[in-house]
């Protein structure tokens, strides 16, 4: 089943370029250790899902490309088709002349409601390309206007122009020292918009990804590319295909679709973490080495120790311990800085991974009380590798792994908005008090319901 790509302003549209890199460099990489059928299997199961065939033989992406401005959507377009490998369709895309000046309510309220027809057109004709749709996967920073405003906008369209598809919302936090001064407002409204009409919310944070390009990566002068690229490769050591059952003879046809039915099992839960290990340059890959045990303990401890990658975890985090009281266990988990979880997803890719034991992970006190670790924990495993690792591991995790963030960010909306500053940039284009006193009620119930798992 195929999977259709928004891109949402200057982030979603450089970052969703990178992403069909990824997964074009993962297909086109030599896999020895495999037969020729299973890669041709991976292969075929991967073009389904993200590209259509062209007649010249160089496959298209399956994705509509938004933005309030040409440059970044042109500069897309042409370093896609250069590569030679795969291309955007030339008629996938929209965009203007004026942008949408950091303000949520512009992308909202103004550019969304104008050019709704034109992007649900191309949205249209792209999902009718498809055999059988699957669902959208959308790409959006929550900090400017455009992939903010408009990209909860387009959202709220896509839920009601295709009630029977998954969508699937890629954000990506800003940085906490601040990219705009609106930033919190921007991401507050976004947060609580894409939570009526998503599926799941799958985030990225700038300053997680940027330590991982400084400390694991070891790049000096980081640019926007670097950390674009860090995401990419998570993402797609996610969406690759992958056998989601034991023994399983086929690739599954809908794994977004599966991944969100696995991880969400109530609709108050849908931020979804992502965690991959190992990450390194790739100069340094031929010197290392790498076994399951040591990569499932470590994905093991940064899930319950809340680390954002393999360096630096703190080790002396545990779970409560079995038997005790429910006082006693949220006094321990918060003293002990325990990330509990609702349900977790650990994908294996590479050789001798029926080896790996994940008995760790079915540990019942990682879990809330409402449900079973067997239904909670699932495995999905492929012997082919991913992108010149010989093994990797990751994991999507619905836990409290966001819960200080989206705390912070509140916060810090809320003392903005308590001083009234800024507001009126976003009433002139007609988002009220009203609507932000909504926001921050949507979202504290949600930091309400994290909380007490």
């Amino acid at each position: 089943m195929s999977v259709v790509t928004v891109q949402l302003g200057q982030c979603g549209n450089q970052i969703g370029h990178e992403v069909f890199n990824a997964i074009c460099s993962d297909v086109h990489g030599t896999h020895g250790l495999c037969s020729k059928k299973e890669n041709e299997s991976y292969h075929d199961a991967c073009k389904e899902r993200f590209f259509s065939e062209e007649k010249a033989g160089v496959p298209v992406a399956r994705a509509v490309l938004v933005d309030m401005e040409p440059k970044v959507i042109s500069q897309t377009l042409s370093i896609a088709a250069r590569s030679g490998y795969w291309k955007y369709d030339d008629r996938s895309h929209f965009c203007q002349k004026q942008g949408s000046g950091n303000n949520w309510a512009n992308g909202y309220s103004v550019h969304g409601p104008k050019h709704k027809d034109v992007i649900m057109n191309l949205v249209q004709k792209e999902a009718e390309k498809c055999d059988r749709l699957s669902g959208f996967f959308t790409i959006m920073s929550m900090a400017g206007g455009t992939g903010s405003g408009l990209g909860a906008f387009v959202t709220q369209c896509l839920r009601d122009a295709f009630p029977a598809s998954f969508i699937l919302n890629h954000v990506i936090w800003p940085y906490g020292t601040g990219e705009v001064i609106v930033q919190n407002y921007n991401s507050v409204l976004t947060l609580s918009h894409l939570y009526q009409s998503s599926d799941a919310l799958l985030v990225h944070e700038n300053d997680v990804i940027h330590k991982i390009c400084a400390q694991l990566m070891n790049i000096k002068q980081i640019s926007f590319r670097d950390v674009n690229q860090v995401i990419a490769h998570q993402l797609g050591s996610v969406f690759q295909p992958i056998y989601t059952a034991e023994g399983a003879l086929h690739y599954s046809r809908s794994p977004l679709g599966d991944l969100m039915e696995t991880l969400v099992p109530h609709p108050e839960f849908k931020m979804l973490g992502l965690r991959n290990i190992p990450q390194m340059p790739e100069n340094s890959l031929a010197y290392s080495t790498f076994s399951w045990p040591g990569l499932i303990k470590h994905l093991r401890q940064m899930l319950i120790a809340n680390a954002t990658m393999e360096e630096g975890i703190d080790w002396q985090v545990r779970p409560p311990r079995p038997g005790s009281s429910v006082l006693s266990k949220h006094s321990t988990s918060k003293l002990l800085h325990f990330n509990a979880s609702i349900a977790n997803l650990v994908i294996l890719r590479g050789k001798d991974m029926h080896s790996a034991d994940l008995g760790s992970f079915r540990d019942p006190a990682l879990y809330t009380s409402w449900l079973t670790p067997q239904d909670a924990f699932n495995l999905w495993k492929t012997p082919r590798a991913f992108n010149k690792y010989e093994k990797s591991a990751s994991l999507v995790s619905n836990s409290q792994l966001l819960l200080k963030p989206l705390d912070n960010l509140v916060g810090k909306a809320w003392n903005m908005f308590a001083s009234k500053a800024y507001i009126h940039q976003y009433t002139k284009f007609g988002i009220e008090e009203e609507d932000f006193l909504d926001s921050f009620t949507a979202l504290e119930q949600v930091i309400s319901s994290y909380t007490i798992l």
